[in-house]
């Protein structure tokens, strides 16, 4: 199940409004355990994984086990139910992590195997499988994207300062790893003021995965975006969405939809767009994971509507100051939010521009306690 679960990774963010889930086919003998067929949830969402490793496994399928991350499908959809898949394949024994929590679904995968003689153990290193699978989880339970908070917090506790464009607060290990995250999300989302300081691409630019740069998100209630920025020029060629209040200037919604982006009519609330009734459009949409990656306002805001299921920090050497300008973080390692636990931590060189070394960074991934 272990080697399930990483293998579910591989997909992550790339299977539509399907979540990203593993098999393996594994015969059991006197000599030991072999994996004779492994698939994974195809990109787009179809396949499935369970088809796909039953087709590599052939015959061999007959009277192995299967190991899936997720609860097999019940229901008919654009193809038959992997739970009736793996029942024709003659699979002798099903392990799996995770329920599927769509009402479709829900113990009804494992009731198809039962009722066909199959011996089915579920819950397997669930917890760790619910690290992969928590967009989807969170989409079909709470009917909104999940929320991942990454901000990159300088050794002082600020983000950056005002007026003087990025401000380069971790190294370019640091800076990579951001990338790899916006491939495995389905959108990004900053606040109209990021783009006007610091003119943004908010795109993957990691060698081999730069097809997988998400959908781009501005909260832009008054449509202030300026049309000569990095986003626009690129709105064409990497999915733009300008989140603006209903009664803009119609010319202003124009001009936006001439430059390639998709203007989203939102609620607000005192200036503000509207978050909660915003996340229930995204998700409406298909978009199941969300990366907020600035600013300070824009952070704040999802934190106070308690909004932010993961919180991502990239700790720099570098120090900012306190001087006029300077933009204190809404959270830092020491101010974490009530209710957020560490579950990982990586340590990455921080090299300056001219090849000196500063020191690490340092990137660390809380939960919400109570979605471990």
């Amino acid at each position: 199940m272990a080697a399930a679960i990483r293998l579910a990774r591989r997909n992550q963010g790339q299977t539509g409004t399907n979540p990203s889930v593993a098999c393996l086919i594994v015969r059991h003998d006197a000599s030991g355990s072999h994996v004779v067929g492994s698939g994974i949830t195809q990109k787009g969402g179809r396949p499935h994984a369970e088809p796909v490793a039953l087709a590599e496994a052939g015959e061999l399928a007959r009277g192995a086990t299967a190991y899936v991350t997720l609860e097999p499908c019940a229901h008919h959809g654009a193809t038959p139910p992997c739970a009736e898949t793996l029942i024709s394949a003659g699979v002798a024994r099903v392990v799996t992590a995770v329920v599927d929590p769509d009402g479709r679904v829900h113990g009804k995968g494992h009731a198809m195997l039962r009722e066909a003689g199959i011996a089915v153990e579920a819950g397997l290193m669930a917890q760790e499988a619910k690290d992969g699978l928590r967009a989807y989880l969170i989409h079909k339970t709470m009917k909104r994207p999940q929320v991942t908070l990454k901000l990159a917090v300088s050794a002082d506790g600020m983000l950056g300062v005002r007026g003087s464009g990025q401000v380069a607060i971790t190294g370019a290990a640091a800076r990579a790893q951001t990338h790899l995250m916006r491939a495995r999300h389905h959108a990004i989302l900053i606040g109209s003021g990021t783009v006007i300081e610091d003119d943004p691409e908010l795109t993957c630019r990691l060698e081999g995965l730069q097809a997988r740069s998400p959908r781009r998100i501005v909260l832009d209630p008054a449509a202030a975006i300026p049309l000569g920025s990095k986003l626009m020029k690129t709105a064409s060629a990497v999915p733009t969405i300008v989140a603006a209040s209903s009664d803009i200037d119609p010319a202003r919604r124009d001009a936006l939809a001439a430059a390639g982006c998709l203007v989203m009519p939102c609620e607000t609330v005192g200036g503000k767009v509207a978050l909660p009734e915003l996340l229930e459009d995204l998700a409406a949409t298909g978009i199941m994971s969300l990366m907020v990656e600035g600013g300070a306002r824009v952070a704040a805001s999802f934190l106070e509507a308690g909004l932010v299921d993961e919180i991502v920090l990239f700790e720099g050497p570098v120090e900012v100051g306190n001087d006029e300008g300077a933009i204190p973080s809404p959270v830092t390692a020491s101010t974490l939010p009530a209710g957020f636990e560490e579950c990982d931590r990586l340590v990455l060189p921080h090299v300056a521009a001219g090849g000196k070394m500063l020191g690490t960074d340092i990137m660390i991934r809380y939960v919400r306690a109570d979605q471990e």
